[in-house]
């Protein structure tokens, strides 16, 4: 029977890798089942091997090549459709976006499984059996995941580290790697079993098998002494700052009236059940004056004036303007009790069609624009700016800037804080609220800091600079959580320098052994 399908071009290039693509999202947040992973890639390394062999007298298509792109993509095309369905929930907010629902089901999911489909198309004719084949693999997996995470505006989600979330001690090592290197030790270590039980004899299969679980053990080792050694640090840290994180739990509606906005505030107000003698910052979540920019919002002031105290800062999302280009921003704002701005961040990365609208004028013409509510879309802000605030200095992420790695390297400054602001309204109540929240563990642990997480109708956190989440609220959940937060700074890595170090020396070993193979 298996061989029978085995020799089923049909079943090989379309059935199969869809299918594995597709359970592969049961070992992501929040099912964590990361055991599946360890039958997903070796699986979907077997079958491209397999391929490799069959190719030419089984299967009889020309060119032969087109069967490993055809695998990769429909590999990817499951893993993706499958992970990523949630994207098509932010375009129900917009009776205008609605037809576009079965287009960016398909399209977006199609469009990334081109990188899975051309890296299969790359490697594959290389594949054999053996350790060499293992190491290309997994160093041309990585690859496509890195050149996904930084072309076209980068889309870094759902990497295969993601899915070993729930270790905190192995995690400890992507203060020193880095995600990219991370991840693709993560891919060689998935999809080893397939050498280690196949097709290899008794003595090589110890052997990989005791060097394997001596890395893992000494990475787990690592990472427990890590988190044994903060334990101390953390205690004798005298730079403390004490913190309350708002979730409000907030419907998403377009369309608020002055009205509403001003209930809103009086809301975030009562959650935030403000002491006016106790020294005290606040961080409230995104989108929650969806519409409205800074200067509409200011008409509230004596709310805010008349709750807070000159020992109180707060952090929110709005919009900004800028009066000399008439251009709006994604903007965080740091405030005192007198609704002055201390402190401002303009969004980076801006959501494509979520955000700002690409060839805005042609699609504005078809009724188009960008899904969030209120201008036009939104200017990039220009550079990456830490927000400095008596001690602390903080790293600003608005919403989807989480899921990207490397915005502590663009900074020259030393941070001791990190502070993520965010609309999880948009993911409704799909998976996307808990895959985005994981990501914050990721960020905390790289750049040894504590991360604070406010959002609405997601997962709201503190996070410590070992991923422990210290306390959180869950989605959909109102209310706040506060703590005496250390500020701890970060240490700095050259996350894309060591990827690229490690990938190259994969790719000499490869090419060593097959040099080595060939001539005996």
């Amino acid at each position: 029977m298996l061989n029978k399908l085995l020799n089923n071009r049909l079943f090989v290039l379309y059935f199969a890798p869809f299918t594995i693509g597709a359970l592969s999202t049961l070992s992501f947040e929040p099912f964590n089942l990361i055991i599946v992973n360890f039958l997903i890639l070796p699986i979907f390394f077997y079958l491209i091997i397999f391929i490799n062999k069959k190719s030419k007298n089984v299967y009889r298509k020309k060119p032969f090549k087109k069967n490993f792109f055809l695998f990769g993509v429909f590999f990817g095309f499951g893993f993706y459709l499958s992970g990523i369905s949630w994207i098509t929930n932010s375009l129900t907010f917009d009776d205008n976006f609605k037809i576009l629902i079965p287009f960016a089901l398909i399209l977006i999911p199609l469009f990334l499984s081109l990188f899975t489909g051309f890296t299969a198309l790359l490697i594959g004719p290389y594949l054999k059996f053996d350790f060499v084949s293992l190491i290309i693999f997994s160093g041309g997996l990585s690859f496509s995941d890195y050149l996904r995470a930084k072309l076209f505006t980068g889309f870094p989600w759902n990497l295969w580290a993601y899915s070993t979330s729930g270790v905190d001690e192995i995690l400890q090592i992507l203060n020193v790697s880095g995600l990219y290197l991370y991840n693709l030790l993560t891919i060689t270590f998935f999809t080893l079993p397939v050498i280690i039980f196949f097709k290899i004899r008794i003595i090589k299969k110890l052997f990989y098998f005791f060097i394997s679980t001596l890395i893992i053990l000494f990475v787990y080792i690592y990472g427990n002494y890590e988190i044994n050694k903060n334990k101390k640090l953390v205690g004798l840290n005298d730079q403390i700052i004490y913190v309350k994180i708002i979730s409000p739990n907030f419907d998403l509606k377009y369309g608020l009236s002055k009205k509403e906005i001003e209930k809103r505030l009086i809301n975030l107000i009562r959650y935030s059940e403000p002491d006016k003698g106790k020294k005290t910052l606040f961080i409230w979540p995104e989108g929650v004056f969806s519409g409205y920019s800074f200067e509409e919002i200011k008409i509230f002031k004596n709310l805010i004036l008349d709750n807070f105290s000159k020992d109180h800062t707060i952090v929110f999302g709005a919009n900004k303007l800028d009066p000399s280009s008439g251009n709006f921003f994604n903007s965080m704002f740091v405030i005192n009790n007198n609704f002055e701005i201390l402190q401002s961040y303009d969004k980076q990365k801006l959501v494509p069609f979520g955000e700002f609208l690409p060839f805005e004028k042609l699609l504005n013409h078809l009724g188009l624009k960008k899904i969030t509510e209120g201008h036009g879309s939104f200017l990039r802000g220009n550079k990456k700016k830490i927000i400095k605030i008596n001690e602390m200095n903080i790293l600003p992420l608005i919403c989807y800037e989480i899921i990207f790695t490397d915005f502590i390297q663009k900074s020259n400054d030393n941070i001791n804080l990190i502070i993520n602001i965010s609309e999880d309204g948009w993911f409704g109540n799909s998976i996307g609220p808990d895959q985005h929240f994981v990501k914050s563990i990721f960020r905390a642990i790289e750049n040894n800091t504590f991360l604070l997480r406010s959002t609405n109708k997601g997962v709201s956190a503190i996070i410590d600079n070992k991923g422990n989440i210290i306390k959180k609220l869950n989605r959909n959940e109102a209310g706040n959580i506060e703590f005496d937060v250390p500020l701890i700074k970060s240490k700095k890595n050259k996350n894309d320098l060591i990827f690229f170090g490690v990938l190259i020396t994969y790719l000499l070993i490869f090419f060593i052994f097959r040099k080595k193979n060939a001539k005996q």
